[in-house]
C-alpha cells in the first residue's frame, strides 16, 4: 500500500475520532455515571495512568503479571461467570476494586477480554483494518515496506487508542515469554485475542 493509500486510511480516521466523543451509550439503570464497560476509550480518559490507559486496564494487567503469567490457559479458561460479573459492577460502579482478594486469574483475564469486546469502538477499527490487511496483501515479501506501512496506519488511531494498543502489546509479549509454562504462544495469543482487537 504506497503512502497516498495510508494517508487517506488516517483521513478517514479523523472520523472515528469525532463519533467517539460525539457518540452515545445507552446508560444501563444499573450503574452510575461512572460506567466503565461499554463506553468509548476517550471517555475513560479521566481515569488513564500516565501512559494514558484506563486505569482499570492497568489494575487488571498487573495483576496478571504477578499471578498469571506462569498459569496454565490463561486467556483460553473461562473464569467464574458471578465472579466477572461482580467486578463488572464494581468497576462500572465506580467502586475500589481489590483484585488480590476478590479476584483469580481466569476471572480477571475473562474480565480484561470483555472490556475489549464491550468497547463501541475496536482497538483497531475497521478502518486500519482494511489497511492492515491491504498492506499484507501488498507487501508478503518486502517486510521492511509492510513494517512501514503498519506503523503508518496505527500512528493515524486516535490517541487513546494507540496507548491501549502498545500497552496491551508488551503485556501480551510477556505472556508469550512464558509459553513454555502457560502454552500461550504468540499464536494461541492472536486467536484468543484477534476478535476482541479487530472487531467492528
Amino acid at each position: 500500500m504506497g503512502a497516498s493509500a495510508s494517508l487517506s486510511v488516517c483521513k478517514s480516521l479523523s472520523s472515528i475520532q469525532v463519533r467517539h466523543t460525539t457518540s452515545k451509550v445507552s446508560p444501563d439503570p444499573r450503574f452510575s455515571r461512572e460506567r466503565a464497560f461499554g463506553v468509548p476509550l476517550e471517555a475513560l480518559a479521566k481515569n488513564a495512568t500516565q501512559c494514558g490507559v484506563p486505569s482499570l486496564v492497568t489494575q487488571m494487567v498487573e495483576y496478571l503479571e504477578v499471578f498469571g503469567l506462569q498459569h496454565v490457559g490463561i486467556f483460553r479458561i473461562s473464569g467464574s461467570v458471578n465472579k466477572i460479573k461482580e467486578l463488572k459492577q464494581k468497576y462500572n460502579q465506580g467502586e475500589e476494586v481489590d483484585l488480590i482478594n476478590h479476584g483469580d486469574v481466569d476471572s480477571v483475564a475473562s474480565l480484561l477480554k470483555l472490556f475489549l469486546n464491550e468497547l463501541p469502538v475496536a482497538v483497531l477499527p475497521d478502518n486500519v483494518c482494511a489497511g492492515m490487511l491491504k498492506t499484507f496483501q501488498e507487501h508478503r515479501t518486502d517486510t521492511t515496506e509492510c513494517i512501514k506501512n503498519l506503523r503508518q496506519l496505527i500512528s493515524c488511531l486516535p490517541k487513546a487508542h494507540q496507548n491501549l494498543l502498545q500497552f496491551l502489546s508488551a503485556f501480551l509479549l510477556k505472556v508469550a515469554t512464558y509459553s513454555a509454562v502457560n502454552c500461550m504462544t504468540l499464536e494461541n495469543l492472536a486467536i484468543v485475542f484477534g476478535p476482541a482487537l479487530f472487531k467492528n
